[in-house]
């Protein structure tokens, strides 16, 4: 019988930390974005969904990057799902990520399984870590759910076996969705049935990518004959399947820079992708028609692939590259979902094994025999009727409301069904799940009244969709309902009623550094650099007399509001200030890596050369350093000009001037 059952996973890992305590003010920094020169050459449909609707702000998420790079054993939750064929491993307090897919008959992980939690900050909200399969909901990139908690408990799957669901409320695009997973008796193929609903009178922008990561040494197939190209060129470029530049791409390695190839499976034929070894074993995912889109990403041979694998994981384990899928033809693109509708699919994932001689061919002459080996194999393992009729036979088990819960999620959904009223079936959001965080906003909703805090600190979590956004404009003007109605004006880019809103907060504040680090983002926004670091230094000295000890929530909030201010106060060419704000942070977080970086900027300003490279050549790590940074290189050069880039700094993601670092989405 398939059981589905807890179990403890035990790892060695970096604690999560303190999320930062500042709502996230400022655009993305869109890694994935497209040249403008380029999309005139781009199928319709294409482009019309690369420009819809892209995601420009994190609110009413906040960045997590209180993580750190020193390791210890570390107990995660895990729920266990299991036949006599597979063991199924998913970290419900980890974006309900399946860690491991175990085969027992012939003893093999199908999966990459990372042997270390190690966040790095790849996530559009920071944290992420890699292997397994994630499940991707939101805009472009990695979930902000990424490393957050959902609900999960168990089920009833079509064939009366358990299933384990999993479900949540994305805050970014306000979307609840659900995972469901199970694995009928005898199958060699874990099942999971995705559903997104769409439960507002508008219509709404869904992104959606199945992330598989898989060990690099792999053949990656699709049915394709060509694929949409994205590298650090900024460009969709229509390219040939297998060989591009007279080079092999569907063998992960044989690429120097990390690069995504996005392919073109024609409409009407089976969706499916597959990563095989030198034997002809490996990973097959498949699904129903509605999931279109294919993907690999590779992070290729160069040094800065290297470095990047080793930075997720540790020296010594083995690379991995991604096989994944999507609802549009490219992670770039966000698709319509109608008002009050929802969108489902079904995925399955399993063991393959083809004629290792036919797998391997070469060449384009060769490489429509690799994918009829592949489909046919795939077909008799796993017939594609019978993916269908699955899908059919879970849909009317997707309404069935779950049993014995397994573990917690977020309070938001049961938030906005405490607002809205919704029945949602299937997907509890149970009043029990509201939390410290969503206190407030519940007595704002009852009371029409946003609460002031009953003790000095940080700013809780701002909602900012245009109702509660209405229910803080008909509020009392009270200081934090300004706060926050500030944020939620920001947000919906009335940067002007924002200011005002701020700025009549900040006249009855009994903490002032929350909005005055609001107005200086505003200042620095409209490019008023000097008045941005007035507010910034004022804010942190105001921060500074306040905080009451040096507990984990003050040093996030000292942390996060003090490299700001030095970051501003450095811009401007205020050095003895920021370094007045450095010598006052804890001396833990001066002793962080991002903080050893602004400690040589720091030096730089002074003119500290030797002590600058000092820092340098003694070695640190950033923690959250963000895919794409160029810093480390930037400064290695302005310190050692013309030695090359140490292997620890070498992060450069495609090809650049004096070997600087590069930058691609990830």
């Amino acid at each position: 019988m398939t059981v589905v059952r807890r179990e403890v996973l035990t790892l060695p890992g970096a604690e999560l930390g303190p999320v930062n305590p500042l709502p996230p003010l400022r655009p993305l920094d869109r890694v994935h974005r497209i040249d403008e020169r380029f999309k005139k050459d781009l199928p319709l449909d294409m482009a019309r969904q690369l420009g819809h609707r892209p995601l420009r702000s994190l609110l009413p998420e906040r960045l997590r990057d209180g993580y750190g790079r020193d390791r210890a054993p570390l107990d995660l939750d895990a729920i266990v799902i299991e036949n006599d064929r597979l063991k199924v491993t998913v970290l419900p307090g980890l974006g309900g990520r399946v860690a491991s897919l175990f085969h027992k008959p012939t003893g093999r992980e199908l999966l990459y399984r990372n042997p270390v939690f190690q966040p790095a900050a790849f996530a559009l909200n920071g944290a992420w870590f890699s292997g397994g399969i994630e499940w991707n909901i939101g805009a472009t990139g990695h979930s902000t759910l990424s490393c957050a908690p959902l609900h999960a408990a168990r089920a009833t799957a079509p064939d009366g076996t358990q299933m384990l669901r999993l479900w949540e409320w994305e805050r970014l695009r306000d979307l609840p969705f659900q995972v469901d997973l199970w694995l009928p008796e005898g199958s060699d193929f874990l099942y999971v049935g995705v559903r997104v609903r769409n439960p507002h009178e508008k219509p709404a922008p869904v992104y959606w990518w199945s992330n598989t990561a898989v060990p690099e040494e792999r053949r990656v197939i699709a049915p394709a004959s060509e694929a949409w190209h994205f590298g650090y060129e900024r460009a969709l470029r229509r390219v040939p399947v297998p060989e591009r530049d007279g080079t092999d791409r569907t063998y992960p390695l044989n690429s120097e820079f990390p690069a995504d190839y996005f392919y073109e499976v024609e409409d009407g034929r089976r969706r499916w992708i597959a990563a095989l070894d030198e034997s002809g074993h490996g990973l097959v995912q498949t699904s129903t028609d509605v999931l279109r889109g294919r993907k690999l990403f590779l992070w290729g041979s160069g040094t800065g692939g290297r470095r990047w694998q080793e930075w997720l994981t540790e020296p010594g384990t083995g690379g991995y590259a991604e096989i994944q899928a999507g609802l549009a033809r490219t992670q770039l693109e966000h698709v319509r979902l109608e008002a009050e509708g929802e969108i489902s699919w079904l995925e399955a994932y399993g063991p393959l094994t083809a004629d290792a001689e036919t797998v391997h061919s070469v060449g384009f002459e060769g490489w429509g025999s690799v994918v009829d080996e592949v489909e046919g194999r795939i077909e008799r393992a796993l017939p594609r009727a019978d993916v269908e009729a699955a899908y059919e036979a879970w849909l009317p088990h997707a309404d069935t409301e779950p049993g014995d819960r397994l573990a917690v999620g977020s309070g938001w959904g049961a938030l906005e069904v405490l607002r809205t009223g919704l029945k949602l079936p299937g997907t509890p959001f149970d009043e029990s799940t509201l939390g410290e965080a969503q206190a407030p906003w519940r007595e704002l909703l009852e009371t029409g009244v946003f609460p002031e805090p009953r003790r000095v600190g940080a700013p809780g979590p701002s909602l900012v969709s245009p109702p509660w956004r209405d229910m803080l404009e008909t509020a009392p003007a009270r200081p934090l309902c300004e706060y926050h109605l500030g944020v939620a004006q920001w947000h919906a880019g009335d940067r002007a009623q924002a200011v005002r809103s701020w700025e009549r907060g900040l006249e009855l504040a009994a903490s002032d550094w929350p909005f005055l680090r609001c107005l200086a983002v505003a200042d620095a926004t409209d490019g008023h650099r000097e008045r941005a670091a007035d507010r910034h230094a004022e804010a942190f000295d105001d921060l500074c007399a306040e905080r009451r000890d040096d507990g984990e929530a003050w040093r996030a909030a000292t942390a996060a509001l003090g490299r700001e201010a030095i970051e501003a106060l450095l811009l401007v060419g205020r050095v003895p200030e920021a370094r007045g704000v450095w010598e006052r942070l804890h001396a833990g977080t001066r002793a962080r890596g991002r903080f050893r970086l602004l400690e040589v900027q720091l030096l730089l300003a002074e003119n500290e050369l030797a002590a600058a490279r000092g820092i340098l050549e003694a070695g640190f790590e950033v923690a959250d350093l963000r895919e794409g940074a160029e810093i480390l290189g930037e400064l290695w050069a302005r310190v050692a000009p013309g030695e090359p880039l140490p292997a620890r700094y070498d992060f450069r993601m495609r090809p650049g001037p004096s070997g600087a670092p590069g930058l691609l989405g990830h």
